[in-house]
């Protein structure tokens, strides 16, 4: 079966979604074409589920400029939607003197970023608001926050069908190729089918490399190597005495492992970052050995045994493990030469975050 559309969204993930949602507000009708047979089973719910303020990422970088935009979208989204969020606040915290240069840092990069209401606390402030914290000094941030991430994703779907889109699941993208004015994309699954599209978003996170390499007529230098940075969380037996989220001075790998909270109160700890060669979700229990020195440098009152392997998530790195971070890349005709087409490489942390943002970003660069 061969269909004419006007628009494909590869990957139902939240920034697929939140794409497609745009799209569909624009008039474009899109199909989302979801290889799984849900939606967001990547890297959309295997993560920590928070709402970033925009704090650590480099002045004018992508990240920087969706991350601040993108909370403020979600956060009014949210509350319009009925998507269950909590503006619980974070600590970033300083456990040794050695540490303070690189706090102010981080609040100096914070403003450079236009997150202009981080507060720093000294040490009895910091307790007076978090009694079992162990600090020199923190910075508090009240626009983090936290967010039902599968709530979220069930509303922008919503959204996108009521506006005249629609989500295949279990419908991979087999191969492709770049025609005159149109994006062929063999589409397989129960019901395959030949997509004929004017616009064409790949947005398939894990497997975005391999969807562009499918398609015939993708520059092959256009498409950056992908690296799988695998983080492992540890989950809180009973509940924990923290009301914000805790963040210990960021390391390189990461942002350190760190305390989060769902929005049952729940705690759960991590990443413990390993460099993989495939997707791989298992989390080895032996992990946690490290994990307990590392929580009570802030939290010295973890009980021994407290801590239960979680989860794993996996994030699509542009970089490889020595190599400086690198930024989201957004691909547009300009850096490939294919009209019509956008690749999305590299959205991890905050991606969730600045999911509305990037959404306008890429319908801005399809047109209308």
């Amino acid at each position: 079966m061969s269909e004419n559309v006007e628009c494909v969204v590869i990957g139902a993930g939240v920034v697929g979604l939140a794409v497609a949602r745009a799209l569909a507000l624009r008039g474009l009708g899109p199909i989302v074409v979801e290889a799984e047979r849900a939606i967001g089973t990547g890297t959309s719910s295997r993560n920590s589920e928070v709402i970033h303020a925009g704090i650590y990422y480099p002045r004018g970088s992508l990240k920087a400029v969706l991350c601040v935009e993108g909370r403020r979208r979600l956060y009014a989204y949210c509350a319009d939607r009925g998507v269950e969020h909590r503006r619980c606040g974070k600590l970033i915290v300083a456990t040794s003197e050695e540490q303070l240069p690189a706090l102010r840092s981080i609040a100096e990069a914070a403003r450079a970023n236009g997150v202009d209401d981080l507060r720093w606390l000294e040490a009895d402030a910091a307790r007076s608001l978090e009694p079992e914290l162990c600090c020199v000094a923190a910075l508090e941030s009240p626009s983090t926050g936290i967010v039902d991430s599968h709530g979220l994703m069930l509303a922008l779907r919503g959204d996108l069908e009521a506006a005249g889109g629609m989500v295949a699941l279990g419908a991979p993208v087999l191969h492709g190729r770049v025609s005159p004015g149109t994006i062929v994309l063999e589409i397989g699954g129960d019901a395959p089918m030949e997509l004929h599209a004017r616009r064409v978003v790949n947005c398939a996170g894990l497997n975005a490399q391999a969807v562009a390499r499918t398609i015939d007529g993708v520059p092959p230098q256009s498409v950056p190597p992908i690296y799988y940075a695998k983080g492992n969380y540890f989950s809180l037996s009973g509940r924990a005495p923290f009301s914000r989220l805790v963040y210990p001075i960021p390391e390189r790998a990461g942002l350190g492992v760190h305390l989060t909270l769902d929005l049952a109160g729940r705690a759960r700890f991590g990443p413990d970052v390993e460099w993989i060669d495939s997707i791989d979700y298992t989390v080895d229990p032996r992990r946690a050995d490290r994990f307990y020195a590392e929580i009570r440098r802030y939290w010295p009152r973890l009980p021994d045994g407290a801590l239960q392997p979680a989860y794993a998530g996996i994030r699509p790195k542009l970089h490889a493990p020595n190599e400086p971070s690198r930024d989201f890349s957004i691909q547009g005709p300009k850096e490939h030469g294919i009209p019509g087409l956008v690749n999305l490489y590299g959205i991890e942390s905050p991606g969730l975050t600045a999911s509305l943002a990037i959404a306008e970003r890429v319908a801005d660069a399809l047109g209308d």
